[in-house]
């Protein structure tokens, strides 16, 4: 394929985002980096291993919701007028919101679906993937920040859209950044416009501690590829095996954070800027939050949405809640 003027330029202002975000979170204190950059095509795979790990329990509860009540959940978002936009937010391989989409076709539905995803690799995989498993699907891929491409893409005027955002993404925010891009989703729909978006809901903190520090060492590796990651894209010397993997749970807020930590005093080069690491340093590069029901319902009514509808598992351990904009 050749290469044009505006590829180019989209991969060098890629390349520039990356290059800022890491030099400007590396320059705060605490040190950041947005977990966003986790998924190169290396991430993505291992983000695939992290999914079927025995003691991440977010997909197979979330997948149990999609597969059992997947009916339900079309008769509270399809309702008399089925010609709508499903935007789906960080798709990942699909495997849940397939249910959806098998179940939508079922009942004659008349939509476009668009999944959206900063991973190339993952919107090219579905453009492979979707034509096989749902040939008579419609669908455009879009790679981009989520508000990004919600702004350019050109959705059809006057059709109301069903937004997705599931596998627990609004919990990679803060309770304050969650309320912030709740406002700011609403500010893209329309009276009567829908969500659906899923919730990891509080439980035994043991239980979500593994979560993220599971036995098998995939969580521990999916965070340490990032350093890796910058070190082949930004011309960086990080000696990742001078980090660990270090994970938190508190019962009280509701926060899991991940951590990169320093194992040695260190200075590293990032295209030529010089950070300084300190022995027992931590970088902040994750947060998964979980919500109390009341939250969640709190959370609808306080950016402009009615808490209509909620599909929880056998275990009562995650929510997808279905919001209607008002």
């Amino acid at each position: 394929m050749i290469s044009t003027d505006t590829d180019e330029c989209r991969l060098a202002t890629k390349s520039k985002d990356f290059y800022l975000d890491v030099i400007e979170g590396l320059r705060e204190t605490p040190k950041r980096l947005s977990s966003k950059y986790f998924y190169d095509k290396k991430g993505d795979s291992l983000f695939e291993a992290i999914m079927h790990s025995p003691d991440y329990y977010l997909t197979r509860c979330e997948m149990e919701i999609f597969i059992r009540q997947a009916e339900e959940i079309v008769c509270r978002i399809a309702g008399q007028n089925a010609n709508f936009e499903l935007i789906e937010l960080g798709p990942g391989n699909c495997a849940k919101s397939i249910h959806l989409l098998h179940a939508l076709t079922q009942v004659n539905a008349v939509f476009n679906y668009v999944p959206i995803d900063i991973s190339e690799n993952v919107i090219n995989e579905l453009r492979s993937f979707l034509p096989v498993h749902s040939p008579n699907l419609r669908f455009n891929g879009v790679v981009g920040d989520y508000f990004d491409a919600l702004s350019v893409h050109s959705l059809s005027p006057g059709t109301r859209k069903v937004v997705m955002c599931l596998g627990g993404n609004i919990g990679n925010m803060t309770v304050a950044e969650s309320n912030r891009f709740c406002a700011k989703l609403r500010s893209y729909l329309q009276p009567g416009d829908q969500c659906i978006i899923g919730f990891d809901l509080v439980k035994h903190p043991a239980i979500i501690q593994r979560a993220y520090d599971d036995r098998a060492g995939l969580t521990r590796e999916f965070n340490l590829n990032l350093l890796t990651r910058i070190n082949r894209e930004l011309d960086a010397d990080f000696r990742v095996d001078q980090f660990d993997h270090y994970c938190s749970y508190d019962p009280l807020t509701g926060a899991a954070k991940s951590y990169l930590v320093s194992l040695d005093d260190m200075v590293v080069s990032i295209s030529g800027d010089l950070i300084s690491f300190e022995k027992d340093e931590c970088i902040w590069t994750e947060i998964s939050q979980k919500y109390a029901k009341d939250q969640i319902l709190q959370m609808a009514t306080d950016n402009g949405f009615s808490h209509t509808a909620e599909f929880m598992d056998s275990k009562s351990w995650f929510m997808d809640a279905v919001w209607t904009a008002v």
